[in-house]
């Protein structure tokens, strides 16, 4: 009896404590139903050939994720989530992991990084599904007229933000003055994708402008991206006497050309491209041919420019990043994390994060500085788009290692040059 007794008490006094700790944890349980979640969906090739834009991302989103926990929506605590999805360097896939964001996940804001076959598959899916969406790192003309875009209306719930084709071809004009050549024939090289298809357009790509500078276009079409044979292309520059090559490539097809233009005997003293040495590792991979290639700078340490969200500096962020992988700092690294300083800047301001059009007020109306520069969409050159500043440089070998140095900022002068053009070789 006495044992049935004692085990009875005990019952008695753990359902009495029981009974006594419900209120604080249904106050606990209360206060985490109240906290709204609001759902960033991430997308950027961290797969496949273009994943150099990505290289970065485990980096910044960690750094991201911290900064974010203490943001707040008009002075009220909130969950922000980011889901991060690769779009494997397919356009296809991007379509698809926005689909999934937006059906299955749920997502407030949609952000996309990564060249026009990511970013514009993304926003197609975010405009037809109402999501707000905000992407960057593709030039403004593939991203907006590459999706039908009309100036006259622009688009909904789609925004952009990064230089345009009228901005690195100022620059390419002002590296090629700084090589001293005389204007003649330059050699083209444009696949046949939403970037080469933009670059390489008789209207509004390189054509027109390069022709009023002097310069005349040689250019034998569009190749098929992940080419194997660039014999055509450079037969045609060397019977022209090209001794310029520009255009837009991923990093296999610029290794194919370039290996294949010295096996030809093609020397041109200025090769000026976009996408394709815009990484370390890139330029690496080339060993000594890679020493003095050109191409345009949107985001570097020396970048005057400071993260409304951490508040670090150009110079702080990149060194970040080399110090947590060991790798150079790259050019993505600072506009990836800038669609999130954008994203923190319109959740402080939307007056109701569960209103889709309420977070569409807030982008429309945002005005942050950030680490790639101000962000304010005032409808120039077009009503989606904020064109950022710009310059040009050169890969040169210093120490034993190459280094992506400023040598022209005419464009955009309060980022300082760091040192002087030299010709291939």
């Amino acid at each position: 009896m006495t044992k049935r007794t004692g085990i009875n008490r005990r019952k008695v006094i753990k359902g009495a404590s029981a009974l006594l700790a419900m209120p604080a944890l249904f106050k606990v349980t209360q206060a985490s139903a109240q906290t709204p979640v609001f759902k960033v969906g991430y997308v950027s090739p961290q797969t496949g050939p273009l994943a150099g834009f990505a290289e970065a991302d485990s980096y910044i989103l960690g750094g991201v994720r911290k900064a974010l926990a203490g943001v707040k929506s008009n002075g009220k605590a909130l969950d922000i989530q980011i889901i991060a999805k690769d779009s494997q360097s397919s356009s296809n896939r991007a379509a698809e992991v926005a689909t999934e964001l937006i059906e299955k996940d749920k997502v407030n804001l949609l952000l996309a990084t990564g060249a026009p076959d990511n970013t514009n598959p993304v926003a197609d899916q975010a405009e037809l599904s109402e999501v707000p969406c905000v992407t960057s790192i593709s030039p403004w003309q593939p991203y907006f007229f590459g999706r039908n875009g009309d100036p006259a209306k622009g688009f909904k719930w789609t925004y952009h933000f990064f230089w345009g084709l009228e901005d690195v071809i100022a620059n390419y004009l002002g590296v090629w003055k700084q090589a001293g050549l005389k204007p003649g024939k330059i050699g083209g090289l444009f696949p046949n994708d939403a970037d080469g298809n933009a670059w390489g357009d008789k209207e509004r790509g390189f054509a027109k402008p390069l022709a009023a500078a002097g310069y005349s276009i040689v250019d034998p079409g569009r190749y098929q991206v992940m080419n194997n044979d660039f014999t055509a292309q450079i037969t045609a520059f060397k019977e022209a006497g090209c001794e310029i090559v520009t255009g837009n490539m991923i990093p296999p097809d610029f290794a194919t050309f370039w290996s294949q233009a010295a096996q030809q005997g093609f020397k041109p003293k200025v090769v000026t491209i976009g996408k394709a040495l815009l990484f370390p590792s890139v330029i690496g991979s080339l060993g000594d041919r890679g020493d003095g290639l050109t191409t345009e700078i949107w985001w570097s340490p020396s970048h005057p420019f400071t993260s409304s969200l951490t508040g670090e500096s150009a110079k702080v962020i990149a060194d970040g990043f080399t110090a947590a992988s060991g790798k150079q700092w790259t050019q993505p690294i600072g506009f990836n994390h800038a669609l999130f300083e954008v994203a923190a800047d319109v959740i402080k301001r939307t007056a109701d994060l569960s209103d889709s059009n309420a977070v569409l007020d807030a982008i429309v109306k945002t005005n942050v500085d950030t680490v790639v520069g101000p962000i304010a969409w005032k409808g120039q050159p077009v009503r989606n788009v904020v064109r950022t500043p710009l310059v040009g440089g050169q890969w040169q070998k210093i120490n034993g290692r190459n280094e992506l140095i400023i040598t022209y900022n005419g464009e955009a002068t309060q980022i300082p040059v760091g040192g002087k053009l030299k010709l291939i070789g």
